[in-house]
């Protein structure tokens, strides 16, 4: 979360762009909206200028209610930009030092909104953000988020005939707990769990207007007998050896007894012990220094592609 009242603390980067928006909404919003929403999301603060030495500060908006506005009838028009990816309460208006500003928190568009491009032209109107700029996106980036957007049918499958009961309210209280300490005050932090699975895409409305978990869903937090009704091959399981040893010296297996089966609990299981046990360069401790180890960082990065994009 950025402190308002010291945005002389930030530069605009990845994440941060400012625009001062005293002549009102700036066109130029609508690259960086959908650069924000096809990388890692981002907040875009109006009524804010950079200064020449890089620093950020805020100017009175004479009429921050009429720029809300604007911007909500124009985000929603498909000539204007391809989906509408914010909540009412990623559009705002605070104070910093005194002063109105509006902001925006754009959030990473899903695969199945992805490419979010804007004027009506895919090829022309898609951006992804590098650095503190929008830049606009090859014909390999943009077949390659056309690719991943092709996955729907697959992750989002409703299973109608199971109930919300499928998935662990353990598992998903571990998941939410982590987003927490991770990402303190994200938007759907205030969400009750329903609403969070639901916006999380874990869990989908049935043509019996109930919830039912997806597939994805199923996969990440359900309980282990449940997830092997549906895919009935479905096996995790973590080894340690000794070199040159035959037989695992550790073992960690999803759906062991008193655990859950889901992708989640299993990833959480594993990685704990990776950052118990795994030797770091120059004999670093994993808990030293600021942040995770970029050692640490990598195997993280690479136990969760390989679960996440594994065909169950």
């Amino acid at each position: 979360m950025i402190d308002l009242n010291k945005l002389d603390r930030y530069r605009e980067n990845n994440r941060i762009e400012a625009k001062r928006a005293l002549g009102g909404l700036p066109h130029s919003i609508w690259e960086t909206y959908s650069a924000f929403a096809n990388t890692l999301g981002g907040v875009l603060l109006l009524g804010v200028e950079e200064y020449p030495d890089k620093t950020l500060h805020p100017v009175d908006l004479p009429d921050p209610e009429g720029m809300v506005r604007e911007f909500w009838s124009m985000v929603n028009d498909p000539r204007v930009a391809s989906v509408n990816v914010l909540s009412e309460q990623n559009v705002r208006i605070e104070q910093a030092d005194g002063k109105r500003i509006v902001v925006i928190d754009v959030p990473r568009a899903s695969r199945l909104d992805r490419p979010v491009f804007v004027g009506g032209d895919p090829v022309s109107g898609t951006y992804r953000r590098a650095g503190e700029g929008d830049y606009r996106c090859n014909d390999e980036e943009l077949r390659s988020m056309r690719r991943d957007a092709a996955r729907k049918s697959q992750d989002m499958r409703l299973l109608e005939a199971l109930d919300a009961d499928a998935l662990s309210r353990d598992s998903l209280g571990l998941f939410r707990q982590r987003m927490r300490e991770l990402r303190p005050g994200h938007a759907m932090e205030s969400l009750d769990d329903r609403a969070f699975l639901l916006e999380l895409g874990a869990l989908g409305y049935g043509e019996d207007s109930a919830v039912h978990p997806t597939a994805a869903g199923l996969l990440a937090f359900g309980r282990d007998q449940v997830i092997r009704q549906v895919f009935p091959r479905y096996s995790l399981c973590y080894r340690e050896y000794e070199k040159d040893a035959e037989e695992p010296v550790y073992t960690i297996a999803s759906g062991e007894e008193g655990r859950n089966g889901g992708v989640y609990d299993f990833l959480r299981r594993v990685f704990g012990r990776l950052t118990e046990t795994l030797p770091l360069p120059g004999g670093a401790k994993a808990d030293a220094g600021p942040g995770l180890h970029p050692v640490l960082k990598a195997v993280r990065e690479a136990l969760t592609n390989g679960l996440v994009n594994a065909d169950y």
